[in-house]
């Protein structure tokens, strides 16, 4: 197909040359229409390029080396993936064949501790690692070895819970799954958005609960406190236990978080930030709902104990 543009009537001017009576001019034909089939070939070649570009699948992650919100999503089921490996592993051996006292009174509840302390300090030191450090360089290894140890943790406490309250996993697991499951659809419709002073009223009540759990975990270490959840089993208003008002708080906090997980993911994706910092995002959610699903649990925990 010939070039529109060489339609104009600027380039239809007669050249004295291409006039046969002009000495040489079969020759001048001759060449110009060489150069016009010449012409007409490659405007073929390249019109085929471009039918196949526009019949070709639109470019991916891999293909431009940019976030998406799909490359996100499938790193995200990765690290879940191992997650739930792990979990299981952490489970058999937490309880490695261990019956609850109500079940089998003369079988005393003794698990295997291992594995929850392994996760927790485990994934706590590489969390703290990949946060500090993502900046300079993103290691995703080190995501994949979080992931690994985060597992160990949440296998070794969900058994440690389910053999004390039977079917409380499967509770827990349903409500952190709705949970997360609104928060992706009111963030998804734009009924819930990150603003300025929802981050620093979430900020401050983040620093208020990490200064209570670590009280908590100060008074049950030096028995000053014997329940078993600490000062989250306190009797408060109404005789409802402070673990449950404050799990209310700490639930919606932990949604917020994952509407910052989302808006972040979907601020890299606008700014073309290279594909690596996928890895972040799926991070950034799967520490938010492990944090979630233990909040979840332990609320259920309380409860079901009063």
């Amino acid at each position: 197909m010939s070039n529109f543009a060489f339609n104009n009537p600027a380039f239809q001017q007669q050249d004295p040359r291409n006039v046969a009576t002009y000495p040489g001019a079969p020759q001048a034909a001759q060449g110009a229409q060489a150069a016009s089939f010449q012409h007409a070939g490659v405007d073929a070649t390249v019109n085929a390029q471009l039918e196949g570009m526009y019949a070709a699948p639109p470019a991916g992650a891999i293909e431009t080396d940019r976030m998406s919100v799909e490359d996100t999503v499938w790193k995200t089921a990765a690290l879940f993936g191992i997650l739930l490996v792990t979990a299981a592993i952490g489970w058999v051996f937490t309880l490695g064949g261990v019956a609850a006292p109500e079940r089998d009174p003369y079988n005393q509840f003794a698990p295997n501790m291992l594995p929850w302390i392994v996760g927790a300090l485990g994934a706590f030191v590489l969390a703290m690692v990949v946060s500090f450090t993502s900046r300079k360089k993103v290691r995703p290894a080190l995501i994949f070895t979080y992931a690994v140890f985060e597992g160990l943790f949440i296998g070794g406490i969900s058994a440690f819970f389910e053999v004390l309250w039977p079917g409380i996993v499967i509770q827990a697991t349903v409500a952190t799954v709705a949970v997360v499951g609104v928060t992706l659809a009111l963030f998804a419709t734009g009924l819930v958005r990150v603003s300025k002073r929802a981050t620093k009223v979430f900020m401050i009540a983040m620093g208020g609960y990490l200064v209570f759990s670590l009280l908590n975990v100060v008074l049950m270490w030096t028995g000053v406190v014997k329940d078993a959840f600490g000062l989250h089993g306190a009797p408060g208003p109404l005789g409802i236990p402070w673990g449950l008002i404050i799990g209310v708080l700490v639930v919606i906090m932990a949604a917020y978080s994952l509407v910052m997980d989302f808006d972040q993911i979907q601020q890299g994706v606008r700014n073309g930030a290279p594909r690596k910092y996928g890895w972040l995002g799926a991070f950034g959610i799967m520490v938010t709902v492990v944090w979630l699903y233990v909040e979840i649990l332990r609320m259920i925990a309380i409860a079901r104990s009063n």
